[in-house]
């Protein structure tokens, strides 16, 4: 059973920092790679951030680029999400989604940043 696990979510005030975890199993996870996206009250579904399945190419939506990192593990079957200097705007329920075709669409993270 394929099972995406996140994790790390909370309030935060601007400029503060989280770091989100998705702990993967049920799947060859090493073989795929995997992507955050996320969606803000009254706003799309967006595309945070992807990596490679071996972690050596990321790739960042404009909004978060130079602030968010994307990495995995791995040996652990996970990936993270470490998010620094958060705005307002980045408060969204936060998805880890495996280009195997895996995601909870129904679960996520909840992200808040408010002062």
């Amino acid at each position: 059973q394929v099972q995406l696990v996140e994790s790390g979510g909370g309030l935060v005030q601007p400029g503060g920092s989280l770091r989100l975890s998705c702990a993967a199993s049920g799947f060859p996870f090493s073989s795929f790679g995997m992507r955050w996206y996320r969606q803000g009250p009254a706003k799309e579904r967006e595309l945070v951030a992807r990596i490679d399945s071996s972690g050596g190419s990321t790739n960042y939506a404009d909004s978060v680029k130079g602030r968010f990192t994307i990495s995995r593990d791995n040996a652990k079957n996970t990936v993270y999400l470490q998010m620094n200097n958060l705005k307002p705007e980045d408060t969204a329920v936060y998805y880890c989604y495996s280009e195997a075709g895996h995601v909870s669409w129904d679960k996520g993270t909840q992200v808040t940043v408010s002062s």
